[in-house]
């Protein structure tokens, strides 16, 4: 008699464990789904990225100027 409630014991011990641990990898996963989510931006966020971007043209030139000496000194 002792041995068939130690192993019902162990059999409901290993259930719940089971359950718990279930549960937990499932509520982590939503956990990490809700913190992949984007944010949401404010209208004026949304609106100052819709607006074409320009480059800045000296950038472009230094870019040009750097690949130039670069290319010159190989």
């Amino acid at each position: 008699m002792d041995a068939i409630s130690r192993f019902a014991i162990l059999t409901l011990a290993t259930i719940f464990a089971g359950a718990a641990a279930f549960a937990m990898t499932w509520l982590f996963l939503r956990g990490a789904f809700h913190l992949m989510q984007p944010a949401t931006a404010s209208r004026l966020e949304a609106t100052a990225a819709s607006r074409p971007h320009y480059v800045r043209s000296k950038l472009v030139q230094g870019t040009r100027a750097s690949a130039r000496q670069l290319a010159l000194h190989r």
